[in-house]
């Protein structure tokens, strides 16, 4: 056998993804994808991917557990093969991430997308194993008197049972044609359906938002690098580079991408550099 196949071999065993569950303490089973040997990364997406319907962050962590990097791309709580039922919120949200910590072996760096990176802020500020903070795209452009409003909103038309009307206020600031396309796609019933995990997020961005405006994120004591695609929307440079200044060791990045996601050729080797070096 040739040194080029056992090389081969080795690569494509370490993107394999071996798929699993975990139980919270709360009792929530949690699906995962493990890939790769070394340092870890876990994923956390924002509101509404999962791991069948997201082949970017799949693609990401599949490159990176070549670099010799352990990945964990995982489904949030009440989306694809994370069933929970009752109230999803940020509390129990942490508790699932803790949960897959554990699955990547220890302390990792969180990577968060959108509102994922207000989930992932709120981990580490609450001691969870976080070694670092790799975001892109936090949606933390407006106010916090403004974002507790927008978050009350939509959790009292969730309790409400109006889970049209909380999804369509969640996406309110969103480009319309997002709104517009997902209202007209056949799947706009479990779309608005999927909104009772968006409380979460919420919260987290809530959460966030006041923690950036009133310094309390000035404590965190781990590598923070927000990142923003080459293409994005306007308020997300400025976000970012606000975030990066709220921390004692943070940077701000431009990184390839656009319309809100990111490149995964370009991801990897960032992430891989992030974690590595």
């Amino acid at each position: 056998m040739s040194d080029d196949t056992t090389t081969e071999q080795a690569t494509e065993q370490a993107t394999r993804a071996i798929t699993g569950t975990v139980i919270t303490v709360r009792g929530d089973r949690v699906t995962y994808d493990l890939r790769g040997t070394g340092p870890a990364v876990v994923f956390v997406a924002g509101a509404g991917p999962f791991r069948a319907v997201d082949p970017v962050t799949t693609r990401t962590a599949e490159l990176l557990a070549r670099a010799g990097v352990t990945t964990v791309v995982f489904d949030r709580l009440g989306r694809g093969d994370s069933p929970a039922s009752g109230r999803l919120d940020l509390d129990r949200e942490l508790d699932a991430v803790a949960a897959v910590l554990d699955v990547a072996g220890g302390p990792a760096v969180l990577c968060g997308h959108s509102s994922g990176c207000a989930v992932s802020l709120r981990a580490a500020d609450r001691g969870l194993p976080v070694l670092g903070l790799a975001l892109w795209e936090a949606p933390l452009e407006s106010g916090a008197a403004e974002t507790a409003a927008w978050a009350a909103e939509i959790e009292r038309r969730i309790d409400a049972g109006d889970l049209e009307g909380a999804t369509e206020h969640f996406m309110k600031d969103m480009p319309p044609e997002w709104l517009a396309g997902a209202k007209a796609s056949p799947d706009w019933p479990a779309i608005a359906a999927s909104v009772v995990s968006q409380r979460a997020d919420a919260q987290a961005l809530a959460w966030a938002t006041r923690a950036l405006q009133d310094g309390g994120l000035s404590g965190l004591d781990v590598p923070l690098l927000a990142m923003t695609g080459t293409r994005t929307f306007p308020g997300m440079p400025e976000a970012a580079r606000d975030l990066a200044a709220a921390v004692p060791d943070g940077s701000a990045e431009t990184v390839a991408g656009a319309d809100h996601s990111w490149d995964p050729e370009s991801m990897a080797d960032r992430l891989a550099r992030f974690v590595l070096e």
